[in-house]
């Protein structure tokens, strides 16, 4: 474990326990979904209902969930942990046919949200159970 920088720390209400360097959702607990949408990594541990602070900008520690390379795109996994994304944004065929070639210009993508969070990039290597250095996304 290295160094983290953190530029803006966030306080949540926990909702149960929260494991210190483990990512925290918006409703106050640790993360329980892979991909989910975070809002920071919780710089120590909390009791529930305790106040807590969560890293959000800057860099940061957090407990990695598998195998990570430095730059690999990180999110959560059910844990809270990081993991390496799952893979490339894709675009899906549609269901409605294209009946003209003035039709087929760029792309599109619609939704507020992508199918998983990617909150950080690793700055570290690490394997499960290490904490390593992560630059935040915002």
């Amino acid at each position: 474990m290295t160094q983290k920088i953190p530029m803006l720390t966030l306080s949540f209400h926990a909702l149960g326990a929260v494991a210190a360097c483990r990512a925290i959702g918006f409703n106050g607990a640790q993360a329980t979904v892979q991909g989910q949408k975070i809002m920071g990594v919780s710089a120590h541990a909390v009791a529930s209902e305790e106040i807590g602070a969560a890293d959000a900008v800057g860099t940061g520690i957090i407990e990695c969930g598998g195998n990570i390379a430095v730059g690999d795109s990180l999110i959560s996994d059910n844990q809270g942990r990081a993991m390496k994304a799952t893979g490339a944004l894709a675009v899906k065929a549609g269901a409605t046919q294209v009946t003209s070639t003035g039709a087929n210009g760029a792309t599109v993508l619609q939704g507020a949200d992508l199918p998983e969070f990617v909150f950080a990039d690793a700055l570290e290597a690490g394997g499960t159970g290490d904490k390593i250095e992560v630059l935040f996304r915002r």
